[in-house]
């Protein structure tokens, strides 16, 4: 028999500085500047937490079980082989979780994101499960009716509720997660996949997933409780098959908060305070990040899961890019008209992440400076696969945070720029975005790029088109010089001209 060590004052206390460390985390993860600090709070937080939910959940075993007249710490002893397994795996848990971290490139940061999303969504699946198979243990059930055979634990109707929520919102995010990784990690097609009456399908799906949690709550009988698991793995992945890959930002800051209320449910089932306030950080911290990307691309959070966005092929192509005439430059070229100007924006995209560019362009930018040229960096909200991938770039990189602009505090400036450096950033600087109502990202704010004195768009050919899968007007205007190669060597091929 295991029981847990009484709660105690110090264990609430404990519990609240760990939600003001993960408060403080992210209010200092809000700026490129605070991020660091804002890393080791979470990670200080997170430690308290962890410590203190072993403290509360040491194994015990009761060595005269049914005798009251014994108090508990003379009649027990700990558990030493099931304290040595949840050691065991905290420490296989770290170890991966390190060795992941040290050996992943920035390029596949939204990949790992996605993925560790997953983990989340299948924890609170698995916590569930365990808390339908053994209410007692989670001390969730009030009574135990006598049955034929084997005693019944009936478990509380609210912590039904919760189980029955908290296991749908983590399988949901589990399987779109997975999704979202193979379609960031390319190894599935970052197109929409659209099936017929989809809508209808999801609607009809997510209906029967709550009326299965309501019998759940109502009968707890066996077979509602496995449809919702079966039924919400289903459904993570039609929801996220046919959402585009220029939406990739949207649902991955989706799934976090996806992930979040997935933990704060089953914070209720456990009774842990800490996994409320965490998950419900999380949740709502996802919550407000997903609608201020859907802002950015002036779409709504329902257009975004109805899904669809890069479905068909327009502004050209890749016949296109071909047919039409463009200029091409060098990178003597491009040192030239850099140096001789009097301020450079530079746009930096996936490509520039694809290319480990990052330093390179660092390095380019303080030869600028050197030259007397004001340099700049712009941000777009989605540039990249997930929120803030181009600031942790620039970030890794040394780029000074006052060098660095987001789309509405830089916008308005290209006019009065002598060049706008592109590097890989396709979609956040196409016109058809505000001219042309039938491109599949129109009405999304893009930098206004083409309105510089001179476009130098870095890509590695003319054939390709970005994540939404259209063609840029840009690359054909008088004022761009096309620079196709790798990124990383052209600019490095750049900083040598200036030389």
């Amino acid at each position: 028999m295991h029981e847990a060590a009484p709660v105690n004052p110090w264990v609430a206390l404990a519990y609240l500085v760990a939600g003001v460390c993960f408060i403080l985390a992210l209010r200092g993860l809000s700026s490129p500047a605070t991020s660091r600090r804002g890393n080791r709070l979470g990670m200080i937080g997170m430690a308290i937490a962890v410590l203190t939910t072993i403290y509360t959940h040491i194994p015990v075993i009761d060595l005269s079980p049914g005798d009251p007249t014994v108090p508990l710490y003379d009649r027990a002893t700990f558990d030493w082989a099931t304290l040595g397994e949840i050691l065991a795996a905290i420490g296989i848990g770290a170890v991966i979780g390190l060795t992941t971290a040290k050996r992943i490139a920035m390029t596949a940061m939204p990949q790992l994101v996605a993925a560790f999303h997953s983990l989340v969504g299948l924890a609170a699946v698995l916590v569930g499960i365990a808390a339908y198979l053994n209410p007692a243990a989670f001390g969730i059930s009030s009574l135990v009716v006598p049955m034929i055979g084997q005693p019944f634990q009936v478990i509380n109707p609210v912590s039904k509720v919760e189980m029955g929520l908290g296991v749908a919102i983590g399988a949901i995010t589990f399987s779109g997660s997975i999704i979202a990784f193979l379609k960031l990690n390319g190894s599935m097609s970052g197109k929409p996949i659209l099936l017929p009456g989809r809508h209808v399908i999801n609607l009809a799906t997510l209906a029967a997933i709550l009326l299965l949690v309501a019998q759940f709550a109502h009968t707890q009988d066996a077979w509602p409780f496995w449809a919702v698991v079966v039924l919400s793995f289903v459904i993570g992945f039609l929801l996220i098959i046919p959402i585009g890959g220029a939406d990739m930002p949207v649902v991955v800051s989706m799934l976090n908060s996806y992930s979040g209320w997935a933990a704060a449910a089953m914070g209720f089932t456990l009774g842990n305070t800490a996994m409320i306030i965490t998950g419900a950080l999380v949740g709502s911290s996802g919550a407000i990040l997903s609608y201020i990307m859907c802002r950015a691309m002036n779409r709504s959070f329902i257009s975004v899961i109805a899904g669809g966005f890069g479905a068909t092929d327009s502004g050209g192509g890749g016949a296109a890019a071909i047919d039409r005439p463009w200029k091409r430059g060098s990178a003597e070229d491009a040192a030239f008209l850099m140096q001789q100007a009097e301020q450079v924006i530079i746009v930096p995209g996936y490509g520039m992440a694809v290319a480990q560019a990052q330093h390179a362009l660092r390095e380019m930018g303080d030869k600028l400076k050197e030259h007397g040229v004001r340099v700049k960096y712009a941000i777009h909200p989605v540039a990249g696969r997930m929120p803030g991938h181009m600031n942790v770039l620039l970030a890794e990189a040394n780029v000074p945070y006052d060098d660095v602009f987001e789309l509405e505090d830089i916008n308005s400036e290209f006019a009065q720029t002598d060049v706008a450096f592109v590097i890989g950033a396709n979609d956040v600087t196409n016109p058809a975005a505000k001219t042309d109502k039938s491109s599949p990202i129109y009405g999304m704010p893009v930098l206004d790029v083409e309105k510089a004195k001179t476009v130098l768009f870095l890509k590695r050919s003319m054939g390709g088109v970005g994540y939404a899968g259209v063609d840029n007007e840009v690359f054909y205007r008088d004022n761009t010089m096309m620079l196709l190669a790798d990124a990383k060597k052209m600019v490095e091929e750049i900083v040598k001209a200036m030389d």
